[in-house]
């Protein structure tokens, strides 16, 4: 039970934080989203910093989730075009419904972790089987340097994200496409 209320606490945090940004983020405010008695996330995350590591593990969670299903979606990838449909799902999921959501609490826990080591070690880019599939879709290309080219492709992806979450667009195909053909060189 204190797991499932843990995982309710975390949830209502995401949503308190994306509703009302950093400063509206309280355990009063948690404790309301998430209908339960008052001191209720004061209980379970005694200080704000618990809270705040709350959240971003529980949106760690929830985004390694939904990479694992898009890689699985793309089980090997063997072309640059194959490449790129993985992209285009992984950007309309994190451009809209919960994964709209999901990015914009990213952006603002991301931007509070400048001045937070323990939030930025729980964010610092991890692991991950979308990760993987581009890294061997890479190495199986022939591209040398795979860690590094891996590394910006996502970086870059990461910013399309971005500037279509600031300016309420998609991101384009063709600017992925030009992603994949410069990461192939």
């Amino acid at each position: 039970m204190a797991t499932d209320r843990r995982t309710l606490l975390a949830d209502s945090a995401l949503d308190v934080l994306v509703d009302d940004g950093m400063r509206g983020l309280t355990h009063r405010a948690v404790d309301r989203k998430s209908a339960l008695p008052p001191g209720t996330t004061s209980a379970y995350f005694r200080t704000r910093a618990a809270l705040l590591s709350g959240l971003v593990n529980r949106l760690v969670e929830l985004d390694q989730a939904e990479l694992q299903a898009t890689a699985e979606a793309f089980p090997a990838l063997r072309t640059a075009e194959e490449l790129v449909d993985g992209m285009v799902l992984l950007a309309r999921q994190r451009l809209t419904g919960a994964g709209r959501r999901r990015s914009l609490a990213r952006l603002s826990c991301t931007v509070e972790s400048v001045r937070d080591p323990e939030l930025r070690a729980i964010l610092v880019p991890r692991e991950n089987a979308g990760r993987e599939a581009v890294r061997q879709f890479l190495a199986v290309q022939g591209v040398k340097d795979v860690e590094s080219r891996t590394d910006t492709l996502l970086t870059c992806i990461d910013g399309l994200i971005f500037d279509a979450l600031v300016h309420g667009t998609e991101v384009r195909r063709d600017a992925l496409d030009g992603l994949v053909i410069a990461a192939l060189r």
